[in-house]
């Protein structure tokens, strides 16, 4: 006849301080006190399920009442008292369940109890599991014998909720906090198990259960078990993942690449793969929450400690996380964040995750829109300068007339715009910057038109002109050109240079202005000042000019902060309608803007009796009223 099966949770308990799993210091702190006999009358011990607590209750109370413990302050596992707690027919341990015994009638015969002394040993321990059950009446009943019991007996209470212990009781007692058991101590356990039970198991395959007990070591010993009986005695992490149905991170680390690649569709296709599979869609958005969390600490080597898994997983995250920028990080949950809160509100949930991936999707992939803003670079040969415009240009009107040309030669080139207009002003460079469109018909001096590079030649410069005064003249929507002209002998040897910005001039409707403005206060929902005044103050178009609007605010104070980032803005406008030519006014209204009221319960009542007076004697026939 085979042997009788016993679970891996009892069969692997600890019977010794040296085998508790995780909770190193504080069974230290306990041998320690028995080593110097300076030994309490009530502990409270207290953390999550499955850490040890009861376990070192009955650990602590054997080793207090062992006839030979050893040097370091455990049981001898000989004597008659080991040997009698060992079997379970000890008398001097008496464990009591507050879930079924939490009547003051239960806790009057735990007094009786502890009015007998001890046959054998010298301490009665009496360990009272899940005591925040107790009835507050029990609880009572109990605080005299806790306070001042005899002097063999020692009390040893348990429990998961501390916060529902009266404070009188915890003021009885020494309190230990038991900690959750790490990830990387669970799978040593089940490395020590499998040894044991002769069971093959690959490392990813417990650090999976490991990560599924959530820190319970009984938990650990339990899922153990269900996956080694589906295995027979040998544990893939395909199958660890099979019989728990944990989704594999493979899944989130392909999300994070699409991320990156800004590639939605195949984000979206991972997610039908995730549903086809049966998972839930809240629990994905949880998951994908928590592997960006883990990307994020294992950014940076000093807090990759907290990752709990091993080393090649958490190598694969670092490589991964290299990638990301921490701004990425912060905004992504808050995504996945903001999804999970709105999931139970949403009539569709798949939409809901759909979503909340393609604005991940959109955090790192460029805009496409900011690259054809980028002109080729051309270079013009010089030329001789004509006393008249090319054909090819058309003149400006009242253009004076060239005079003798001078002997000092010029050079004009073309180059591409400056990056962004803040940059443009700060970047220090040799050459004139080209004034803005708006500005180049109040040039101090007409420009000189660019010829076609093909018919570029050199050419002497305008007679007549002051040297070294740069002149400019914008042609349309073209480039915009900077001449240098100096008689200055090193600046001849120099080129002038032209700066070309080419101006994006899209033509767009009302309703496309409107959406760009939605589309503002959409994407920055952290300026919660400034989309609420562009909520209610919608830009309106100027008559006989459809680049321009006018923005009405209702105080000075929102006029200052839409002034603070007007800029920003415009440019983000900019972008969306392809049109630099954009311009909006900020004033503030004459009229003071009626907002809507929010009313009092008793103010709604009294409009209500205002507007239909049978309301009054509805209220009285059925004697109803504010509080």
């Amino acid at each position: 006849m085979s042997e009788k099966y016993i679970v891996s949770a009892r069969k692997y308990r600890p019977s010794t301080f040296r085998s508790v799993v995780g909770q190193q210091s504080l069974t230290h702190t306990l041998k320690t006190a028995i080593a110097s006999g300076r030994l309490a009358h009530a502990y409270l011990f207290c953390g999550p399920r499955g850490v040890g607590k009861t376990t070192c209750a009955r650990i602590f109370a054997k080793t207090i009442n062992c006839e030979h413990p050893t040097p370091d302050g455990e049981a001898c596992n000989e004597c008659p008292s080991c040997i009698a707690f060992n079997e379970q027919r000890s008398y001097n341990i008496n464990e009591l369940d507050g879930a079924s015994n939490n009547s003051v009638d239960n806790i009057r015969d735990l007094t009786e109890q502890v009015r007998i002394p001890p046959q054998t040993g010298r301490y009665r321990v009496f360990i009272i599991d899940e005591v925040h059950m107790l009835s507050q009446a029990a609880f009572n009943a109990f605080l005299k014998t806790l306070e001042e019991p005899p002097e063999y007996a020692i009390f040893i209470l348990a429990t998961t909720e501390k916060q529902k212990v009266i404070p009188t009781i915890l003021s009885r007692c020494q309190i230990y906090d038991f900690a959750r058991i790490t990830v990387p101590d669970i799978v040593q356990q089940l490395q020590y198990v499998c040894e044991q039970e002769s069971i093959e198991a690959e490392p990813a395959a417990l650090n999976v259960i490991a990560q599924k007990a959530d820190g319970a070591m009984r938990d650990a010993l339990s899922i153990f078990d269900q996956v080694a009986a589906s295995t027979q005695g040998h544990i893939t992490y395909q199958s660890a993942l099979d019989n728990l149905n944990v989704l594999d991170y493979d899944y989130y680390f392909r999300l994070v690449d699409t991320f990156l690649s800004g590639d939605v569709m195949q984000a979206l296709l991972i997610y039908k793969e995730i549903r086809d599979k049966g998972f839930d869609s809240q629990f994905f958005i949880n998951g994908l929450a928590q592997h960006l969390r883990d990307l994020m600490v294992a950014s940076t080597p000093q807090t990759r400690q907290l990752l709990e898994m091993n080393d090649e997983v958490a190598q694969r995250y670092g490589e991964q996380s290299a990638k990301l920028s921490p701004q990425f990080y912060y905004r992504a949950l808050d995504l996945c964040n903001s999804c999970d809160l709105n999931y139970r509100n949403a009539s569709s949930k798949q939409l809901l995750v759909e979503l909340t991936l393609i604005k991940l999707c959109q955090l790192v992939a460029p805009q496409p829109t900011q690259q054809a803003v980028q002109p080729p670079v051309q270079k013009i040969t010089p030329q001789p300068q004509p006393q008249q415009a090319p054909p090819r240009q058309a003149a400006p009107a009242q253009r004076p007339q060239a005079q003798e040309p001078k002997p000092a030669a010029q050079q004009a080139a073309v180059v591409p715009p400056a990056p962004h207009p803040a940059q443009a002003a700060s970047a220090p460079h040799p050459a004139q910057v080209a004034p803005h469109p708006a500005q180049a018909a109040s040039a101090p001096h007409p420009a000189q038109v660019a010829p076609h590079p093909a018919q570029a030649a050199p050419r002497p410069a305008s007679a007549g002109m002051p040297a070294g005064r740069p002149v400019a003249r914008v042609g349309g929507n073209g480039p915009r050109i900077m001449v240098n002209v100096s008689n200055d002998p090193q600046a001849q040897q120099q080129e002038a240079v032209a700066a070309t910005v080419p101006q994006r001039s899209r033509q767009f409707t009302g309703e496309q202005m409107q959406a760009a403005w939605q589309s503002y206060i959409d994407q920055h929902p952290q300026e919660r000042a400034l989309c609420t005044t562009m909520s209610y103050a919608l830009p309106k178009q100027v008559e006989g000019n459809a680049e321009h609007y006018v923005m009405i605010v209702g105080s000075p104070t929102e006029q200052k902060n839409v002034e603070e980032h007007k800029q920003a803005l415009l440019q983000f406008l900019a972008d969306q309608l392809q049109n630099d030519r954009l311009a909006l006014d900020v004033k503030v209204s004459e009229v003071p803007i009626d907002t809507p009221k929010i009313l009092s319960p008793r103010e709604v009542v009294e409009q209500i009796k205002q507007h239909n007076p049978g309301f009054t004697q509805f209220l009285k026939d059925f004697d109803l009223g504010l509080a």
